[in-house]
């Protein structure tokens, strides 16, 4: 009786995708510590917000002509329970209303319109080649890399700019441009076994994505490749090896772990709370380790 009601509600956090927009606010977080700054509550809530739109839109707006016949649990999940996720969906868009025109400055109101709107085209055919309608999800090869970028739009640059605009803190460029290329790697090398997973029903609806292109094993390597990227960048471009440096040293590692023992056998579980999960990880064990260099002080 346990069991069933605990993956009932994991069914429902990780499906109704409320798990990945507590991963994004994670990600919010790790710019706000790395920086130094005190979060804006209003940030937060926004990313959280529109993270869940638009994960909520994607999945609408690619619905299956059978959905109960996908071979997905998280697809059977969504449709089986379609009034809650236009429900959760609504919400999310009453909140961001508000939360996006009274408390976020001009600048990230700019930024954030140029995201939904790259958001919204991922899914929406609006571009025709050979004359067929697609969305930008559907261009050979870009869809890790548009995934990544408005991540790490979202998750680093939208605090910087709040930051800078009511605060009047300043960010060297040089640093912001760091901090986006090390989140965009991280975001990227967890985004490929999604698609490794997705890989024959990828080919299926003709998505030219990274592991279609390359092959299984290169993605792999691919994947491998980010991390070890990420990890030099975070050695490369820091002055002392600090706290914070060992913690994301030890998310790059754990992370590395957890996509080489990952398969296409692997269940949906993994995927959507280990893999999604490190992102959330990644800010707590920086909690974690600044908490144990205070009490070491």
């Amino acid at each position: 009786m346990l069991k069933k009601l605990g993956l009932t509600i994991l069914d429902f956090l990780l499906f109704s995708n409320l798990f990945i927009a507590v991963c994004a606010v994670a990600q919010a977080l790790v710019t706000y510590h790395l920086l130094n700054a005190q979060p804006s509550n209003y940030v937060l809530a926004f990313v959280f917000c529109s993270t869940l739109l638009v994960y909520n839109l994607s999945m609408l707006l690619s619905k299956p002509k059978e959905p109960q016949k996908s071979p997905f649990k998280r697809v059977r999940w969504i449709f089986s329970h379609h009034r809650l996720t236009i429900s959760i969906t609504l919400i999310a868009i009453l909140c961001i209303i508000p939360l996006g025109l009274l408390y976020l400055s001009f600048e990230a109101k700019l930024l954030m319109a140029f995201i939904g709107i790259i958001s919204i085209a991922y899914n929406l055919p609006f571009l025709s080649i050979n004359n067929k309608k697609i969305g930008l999800r559907n261009i050979p090869g870009i869809k890790l890399f548009l995934i990544s970028f408005v991540w790490a739009i979202s998750c680093v640059l939208l605090p910087i700019v709040e930051l800078e605009s009511t605060h009047q803190i300043v960010v060297p460029l040089s640093e912001t441009v760091l901090l986006i290329a090390k989140r965009f790697l991280f975001i990227c090398a967890i985004t490929v076994p999604f698609d490794i997973r997705d890989l024959f029903q990828d080919k299926l609806y003709e998505l030219k994505t990274i592991p279609v292109m390359l092959g299984e094993k290169k993605a792999w390597i691919f994947c491998q490749a980010l991390l070890v990227a990420y990890l030099v960048l975070l050695i490369l471009f820091t002055q002392t090896i600090n706290i914070d440096v060992i913690g994301i040293g030890l998310t790059i590692l754990l992370t590395g772990w957890l996509i080489f023992k990952s398969n296409i056998k692997r269940n949906e579980y993994y995927y959507f709370f280990y893999l999604d999960g490190t992102m959330l990880l990644q800010y707590l064990i920086l909690v974690l380790c600044a908490w144990l260099g205070g009490v070491a002080l």
